[in-house]
């Protein structure tokens, strides 16, 4: 058979629409990678995924009717255990050989090779390559056991006997191997060359594909589905665009790439219509209306030009009616009892102040061995109010948003989308005549969400914020719910990453240390440990080296920073930008090299503590470094003072002469007890000095 483009279809149920993107790549993927490990398919063959509610598609080009035929070499065992001293086959080497089918005639024929430090024996031999059929098997097999399948379903085939776990129902196979069908199986499904169209639209019943190549244009054509994912995504995108245009004013759908992608699975033939709802729901907050429209319904909000949500919306329908009418006019009736449902508790919650609704916090529970949110809520108003007065911030405005900001948790809007908890408690207080600062700060406090989201705004909302991020965590933490593997329930990484992200990039003057500490404070001592808010305190130095990195810097460069266990987080930017300046210098290798010599010294001699006793310094080198080390340490320090770190480094690169003169010169561990305990202390100071910025040993110059 000659190499020819190949295509596979699994014609199943309705798909996950939220899993579709991911399945149907991996799909394709695996069965390419498996057939490119058989040798049937060129690593620089094309290929081509497709994924629609109801299939699972790959075309592959060049796939080869057979794999070419390889030699293969076996090691059988070290020629001291395979011959005997007179060169002839032990018995151990003729029952290897009969246990893969060969018998003695082949010992001549057997190789000896060097492997590692013994002499081995390998038999080399040809293998034939992999056929079509029992590598399209193979590849099959893998992928369906590799697809990250959300929920396995268990179903009976049609004998009633039979039963199979699969995604969804399978219900016909497709594989051909250009014109020709590949005869394999799977799902107790026969592959053939007939398919489905869409349900409602395509042409007939059953489509036959011709060949590999012929599918995705008889899909289209014949059966009136779009069977590539992206094709499809890209053409729900245009025509919501050219309707948003129609309407005109400059509204726009809402963006939304999840959303799209969701929408994208759950259709073979897309076809945006404009709907609209009465404009008296715009009374309610557009948080509310968009996101029953985006969750509930999968509908695209229409905005104006100022982000404003308009009365009008675009869908997403599977099919394509003459008058389409009816399909609007349905849509806009099933969305109205969902907007009144909302406006309904828009205005029910407005009857009540939001701060009669902080007393029923205390019959909530926030977790068992932690209390009710009502004791949290107290904490968190302590803290944020502590923190605010360090940021210069008003204490009182800080004190009140902490207060107020669970207690839309007793909402009837937030009972029903949890989603918009803090965005509702910002309008409650705006709506009770709260000061914009604390609504605002009520909405704020949970941000950043995810990563990349944005950081809260004003020191009132970073206050809570971050009050809320160290109350979880020395709490989560105090009890012993510390994350383990891939397990983080109660998002412990993502409250760690918050903080830092706050204290580096709102560059506030907070030092990390005392925040735990304080955090500790506001628990009864026997709630937890009491070694909690140094042990977060380490783990949030190990979330900080990873944020680093992911922002860029160089690895060595990062240790060299968080090795030292900086408590202030908004200065490492620039410690950062520091060292990767000094590691340009011609003198930074040498410096670097010597400060991992000193690190040893000094571990090894275990020094604690001394002076310099400059009466006991010999002359010459140990006296110059002495005198080098005074002369620049003032200007260090200055720069040090003025958060110049890149200029103390820069001040510290000058002691390389002497440095270098010190090691080729003098003996640190001199036989006198007071010689050596004065050069170990000079080591000492010297390390102290010159790793003010960053642990420069750390560097690979």
């Amino acid at each position: 058979m000659s190499s020819k483009n190949l295509l596979v279809e699994l014609f199943v149920e309705e798909l996950p629409p939220k899993a579709l993107k991911k399945l149907g790549e991996a799909f394709s993927n695996t069965l390419f990678e498996s057939l490119k490990a058989q040798g049937l398919a060129s690593a620089d063959a094309v290929v081509t995924a497709y994924a629609s509610p109801r299939r699972l598609a790959a075309h592959i080009t060049g796939v080869a009717g057979q794999a070419a035929d390889k030699s293969v070499s076996q090691k059988l065992m070290p020629v001291s255990v395979g011959l005997t001293a007179d060169g002839q086959a032990s018995q151990a080497l003729l029952k290897k050989l009969g246990a893969i089918g060969l018998d003695a005639s082949v010992v001549r024929q057997l190789k000896r090779a060097q492997d590692g430090k013994a002499e081995a024996l390998f038999y080399d031999s040809m293998v034939t390559g992999t056929t079509m059929v029992d590598g399209l098997q193979k590849a099959l097999e893998d992928a369906l056991a590799r697809l990250p399948i959300p929920k396995v379903m268990t179903y009976q085939l049609a004998d009633g006997w039979s039963t199979v776990n699969f995604v969804r129902p399978a219900h016909a196979l497709i594989a051909l191997h250009g014109a020709e069908v590949v005869p394999v199986s799977v799902l107790g499904l026969t592959a053939g060359r007939t398919t489905q169209g869409h349900r409602f639209e395509a042409a007939g019943g059953t489509i036959t594909i011709k060949d590999a190549d012929s599918y995705e244009a008889q899909m289209e054509g014949e059966g009136a589905v779009i069977p590539s994912f992206n094709k499809r995504r890209d053409e729900i995108a245009h025509q919501l665009a050219e309707t948003a245009a129609k309407v005109g004013g400059g509204v726009q759908p809402i963006e939304d790439a999840a959303l799209l992608d969701e929408v994208t699975a759950l259709v073979e033939r897309p076809n945006v219509l404009l709907c609209q709802f009465e404009e008296e729901y715009l009374q309610v907050p557009q948080e509310c209306l968009i996101l029953t429209m985006k969750a509930n319904q999968k509908y695209f909000p229409l905005l104006d030009t100022q982000g404003r949500l308009t009365n009008k919306f675009l869908i997403v329908s599977n099919i394509r009616p003459a008058d389409p009418s009816l399909v609007i006019g349905g849509n806009e009736r099933v969305v109205r009892p969902r907007l009144a449902d909302a406006k309904f508790f828009f205005d029910q919650d407005r009857k009540r102040p939001l701060a009669s609704r902080v007393e029923a916090l205390d019959r909530v529970v926030y977790h068992n061995k932690l209390g009710s949110q009502g004791a949290r809520v107290r904490r968190l108003m302590k803290l944020a109010g502590t923190i605010a007065r360090e940021l210069g911030a008003d204490e009182g405005l800080a004190t009140r948003a902490a207060e107020l900001a669970k207690a839309d948790l007793s909402t009837d809007m937030v009972g029903e989308f949890p989603e918009l908890q803090g965005t509702m408690g910002k309008y409650y207080a705006l709506h009770d005549g709260e000061d914009a600062q604390v609504a605002e700060a009520i909405e704020a406090h949970y941000k950043p969400k995810f990563a990349g989201d944005t950081l809260p705004e004003g020191n009132i909302a970073l206050a809570v914020a971050l009050a809320e991020r160290l109350d979880t965590l020395v709490g989560i933490f105090g009890i012993g719910a510390i994350p383990t593997g891939d397990k983080d329930p109660f998002a412990l990484r993502r409250a760690a990453l918050g903080v830092l992200r706050m204290l580096m990039e709102r560059y506030l003057p907070l030092d990390l240390k005392q925040l735990l500490g304080q955090a500790q404070a506001q628990f009864d001592k026997e709630q937890i440990a009491a070694s909690t808010a140094v042990d977060v305190f380490q783990f949030m130095q190990y979330r900080l080296r990873v944020y680093l990195k992911e922002r860029g810097a160089m690895q060595d460069e990062v240790e060299s920073v968080v090795v030292q266990a900086p408590t202030r987080i908004d200065r490492v930017p620039a410690r950062l930008a520091a060292v990767a300046e000094f590691r340009k210098l011609p003198e930074a290798a040498a410096l670097a090299a010597a400060n991992k010599r000193i690190r040893n010294i000094l571990k090894k001699a275990e020094v604690v503590g001394g002076t310099v006793d400059v009466a006991l310094l010999q002359a010459g080198a140990e006296a110059d470094l002495h005198q080098s080390l005074v002369a620049v340490t003032p200007g260090v320090e200055t720069a040090l003072a003025s958060l110049d770190y890149t200029g103390a480094l820069t001040r510290l690169a000058g002691l390389r002469a002497a440095v270098d003169r010190f090691f080729d010169e003098v003996m640190v561990m001199a036989d006198e007890p007071l010689i050596r305990a004065n050069r170990l202390a000079l080591l000492q100071v010297l390390s102290r000095t010159m790793n003010s910025v960053a642990d420069i040993s750390e560097l690979t110059v």
